[in-house]
């Protein structure tokens, strides 16, 4: 098996992925003759008697992972930004087949066993620390797939896993085909009232494509989010709402209903930690991450609550005050962004649509790549690639000694068939097997507006966060120094730490220095001027207490789910409500059906890890305000960021990692000022 040749280009090794060539017929073939030959291999290692080293045992394992993640790398991210019917059944299949590959392995006692002989023997003296801590993990992974467990339970724990796999898949599925089924036809101009023009436009072109007259408005966030915000007409804003609140699920198109899918996810994870001797599922994802229990990550996040509930009840009642004007008694959910807007214009006397003017995409990318070049003395330049969309752009970085460090791919827009949200993804890892070598490539993705015939394209500002704080995962990919495959770029790196490069490059978006270098107004051709920076600058903690609200009752509301779950007695939405009744000044009506599109706990993979992003956040913070200290485009303390966090990938614990740049642990202090919370 292992020498046969397959003309197939997700099998292709020799360069980048052949995204032109690649069709759902290729799937199967490809993925089932990578199990096949991986299973050869691993077989030959568990008859061989040889004595064990890491050339003959774990490089060989390594190169199973990275050969079958290679290719399943371009299946999922294709089946994520380019959905059909075909390469869903084509994904959906395999990702079982791998699932149960992965549980096989995991529950390997043979493998196990000859890693455990490792450790003990001599020559594991003689393995770096990058070295041991592979070992480390991969024995705490095999304890985490049940490879003690007696052979009924060690079935039972496989079947669960792959109906997670299943459920999960099912779960954004429904998701997806929830979003892209909805559109609200308008045909009354009169309805439009407050909206900016590039939303009224795209809602037009929506219709044409639709062959309907008016207007089309979907749920894609370019143009949910400008109409909840926008919109005078009321009545849009609720409907608008209403939609996107009850999407996937039960007070939806039952056919997408994910009600029992979140039920059977949270029973399945409880069973599977029952049976590990978890007493919770909670207590078994925690066993990976820098949070040592679910009392540390509660009290952690009651703490950000109690400092910020006062601000987000001062956030509040200006809200009412900015409603009452208008004879709204009470405030509802598709009110808020509205409102928020209004104070927002009328306290800073700026609008983000004027803000986005001077925000051109090219000239973004432009102060972005200047600022990353700058800090980390890198180069960034774009090349051809084969690509899955005439949008899609591609890109180089080099070193000073013009040494290709890695390659990206940028997907920017929203469209029909694209998973919503923004995320990076590992196209290629890093590594280096004996004679052979390779440098790591990323996706980055995100959901901005589209592109509009004749109209320069522009971001938000808020699109310019984003855009950076994606960037920020990808350096930490594509800036690995470590040739461990198990460990390079975010391998390997706890789950609650590997926010802290994203969030990092956030702060970046708030300096005059660096704004002024990326804005270029698309009619005055000027750069923003210093006073409307300063205005900008000034709305930085705009409403702060309530957003930090909202993400710990995101935290809150996964922790508690995963901590106290009891299949008789658990009613999500109710667990939800009364987190809400505790810490939140907002109360969404009783037909919000958030859960049902809380894709990261019950598609992704942040269950019982929400809090990650506060978490994570306190990291992040801690870290700019030594680039604060030191002129913030500091390539002295970028190069020290750099060696000590983004080069070192998973192979050492990233409180090492931080103490190592920082000189110390981390404190909250920095997350607060930096928050507007002190």
């Amino acid at each position: 098996m292992r020498n046969q040749k397959i003309k197939n280009p997700l099998l292709n090794r020799e360069e980048l992925p052949l995204f032109l060539e690649i069709k759902p017929q290729h799937v199967s073939p490809a993925i089932s003759y990578l199990l096949n030959n991986n299973r050869e291999k691993i077989n030959e290692i568990k008859v061989s008697s040889d004595e064990l080293t890491w050339d003959n045992f774990l490089i060989p394992l390594q190169r199973c992972d990275e050969e079958l993640s290679r290719a399943w790398s371009q299946v999922s991210h294709l089946n994520a930004v380019l959905n059909s019917p075909e390469l869903r059944e084509e994904y959906n299949k395999n990702i079982l087949e791998i699932t149960k590959y992965y549980s096989e392995l995991s529950q390997d006692e043979i493998i196990y066993k000859k890693f455990i002989k490792l450790k003990n023997s001599s020559i594991y003296n003689s393995f770096s620390k990058t070295q041991k801590k592979i070992v480390e993990d991969e024995l705490l992974s095999f304890t985490l797939g049940g490879v003690d467990l007696p052979l009924d339970k060690k079935q039972e724990f496989k079947k669960i896993q792959e109906q997670l796999s299943t459920l999960s898949t099912r779960f954004e599925e429904n998701l997806l085909d929830s979003i892209n089924d909805f559109q609200l036809n308008i045909t009354s101009e009169n309805r439009l009232s407050g909206l900016p023009e590039d939303i009224i436009h795209m809602a037009k072109c929506c219709a044409s494509e639709n062959q309907l007259k008016g207007w089309v408005f979907t749920l894609d966030f370019p143009c949910y989010v400008p109409t909840l915000q926008y919109a005078n007409d009321r009545e849009l804003r609720r409907e608008m709402y209403y939609a996107y609140s009850t999407k996937a699920s039960d007070l939806a198109d039952p056919e997408h209903d994910n009600s029992q899918i979140i039920n059977d996810i949270l029973n399945l994870k409880h069973q599977m930690a029952k049976i590990l001797n978890f007493p919770n599922y909670a207590a078994m994802s925690l066993k990976t991450k820098m949070a040592k229990s679910s009392g540390e990550v509660i009290n952690f996040l009651d703490s950000l609550a109690s400092k910020a509930k006062k601000f987000a009840e001062l956030d509040m009642s200006e809200l009412y005050q900015a409603a009452s004007k208008d004879g709204i008694d009470k405030i509802e959910a598709w009110d808020i962004s509205y409102y928020s807007e209004k104070i927002k214009q009328e306290k800073f006397n700026f609008s983000d649509q004027e803000i986005k003017n001077y925000f051109p995409k090219n000239k973004v990318l432009m102060g972005l790549f200047d600022l990353v070049e700058k800090i980390y003395s890198i180069y960034i330049t774009r090349k051809e690639a084969q690509v899955w969309n005439e949008f899609v752009e591609f890109y180089e970085i080099r070193d000073k000694d013009d040494c290709l460090i890695g390659q990206f791919y940028l997907d920017l827009y929203a469209r029909k068939n694209k998973r919503g949200g923004a995320w990076m993804d590992e196209a290629i890892s890093r590594y280096k097997f004996t004679s052979e070598s390779s440098t790591p490539v990323a996706f980055l993705t995100c959901n901005f507006t589209p592109p509009i015939v004749n109209k320069p394209i522009t971001l938000t500002h808020d699109e310019v966060i984003t855009l950076f704080h994606e960037f920020g995962h990808g350096l930490h990919h594509l800036l690995t120094e470590i040739d461990e495959y198990s460990v390079s770029g975010i391998k390997g790196v706890e789950w609650d730490a590997v926010e802290l490069p994203s969030q990092f490059m956030e702060n970046f978006c708030w300096e005059w220095s660096v704004i002024k270098n990326m804005t270029q107004h698309i009619e005055t051709k000027q750069s923003i001027s210093k006073e409307l920076f300063d205005k900008l600058y000034t709305s930085k903690n705009f409403q702060s207490g309530l957003q930090t609200l909202r993400q710990v009752e995101f935290s809150l509301f996964d922790m508690e789910l995963h901590s106290n779950y009891d299949s008789s007695l658990t009613n999500v939405l109710q667990v939800l409500d009364d987190i809400r009744t505790k810490i939140a000044v907002i109360k969404p009506p009783s037909w919000n059906r958030f859960p049902h599109s809380f894709s990261h706990i019950f598609a992704g993979g942040y269950s019982a890890g929400y809090y990650s992003y506060k978490w994570a956040e306190v990291l992040s913070a801690d870290a700019y305000e030594l680039f604060e200290e030191n002129g913030v485009v500091s390539s002295y303390i970028g190069e020290s960021f750099r060696r000590e966090i983004l080069s070192k990938g998973g192979s050492r614990p990233a409180l090492d990692s931080f103490i190592a740049f920082r000189g110390r642990e981390p404190t909250i202090d920095a997350l607060l000022k930096h928050s507007g919370l002190i």
